[in-house]
């Protein structure tokens, strides 16, 4: 099985667990990290996630795994908090985060309402609107960008 299967599968299994717990899945990945293979998940609720949280996924989700028997071999297996830059993946998080200091990188150099081109875009979330991100950059200007030019987004910590 690839590891885009055992994502996959891992995923779909691991959702109702994560929703009778009333948690979301934030993150995924699979992935090689020296000689073993690992697997993270990144999991959050409203009002964040507790250590006894993780605890009760990561031993919930590994009986379930080794039932299934879904991933080959040995593997680590990691739940935590997507912690204080959490990445923003699902339109539902562009609204949820109203309001908040986001950092947006794009794949491509886009302008801003004033003209600027860059490819990374600091500022107030305003919200998402017809597939926009909309943002009020720290320098005063806004800026829309379209969710398929998004790269990577994450939330900033603000001191």
């Amino acid at each position: 099985m690839s590891k885009v299967d055992v994502a996959t599968r891992v995923t779909e299994m691991s959702l109702p667990l994560l929703a009778s717990q009333g948690l979301e899945l934030v993150e995924l990945e699979y992935k090689k990290e020296g000689r073993d293979m690992v697997l993270r998940l990144f999991i959050d609720r409203e009002g964040g996630v507790t250590l006894d949280d993780c605890a009760v996924v990561s031993r919930e989700l590994s009986e379930l795994l080794d039932v299934e028997d879904v991933i080959p071999g040995h593997y680590s297996l990691e739940v935590s908090s997507p912690g204080l830059n959490r990445p923003l993946k699902k339109p539902a998080d562009y609204e949820r985060y109203k309001g908040k200091l986001i950092k947006v990188r794009t794949f491509d150099l886009l302008a801003d309402d004033e003209g600027n081109r860059r490819k990374t875009f600091l500022g107030e979330l305003l919200g998402l609107e017809g597939g926009m991100i909309r943002i009020r950059l720290n320098e005063g200007q806004t800026a829309a960008i379209p969710l398929d030019k998004v790269a990577k987004a994450n939330l900033e910590f603000e001191f």
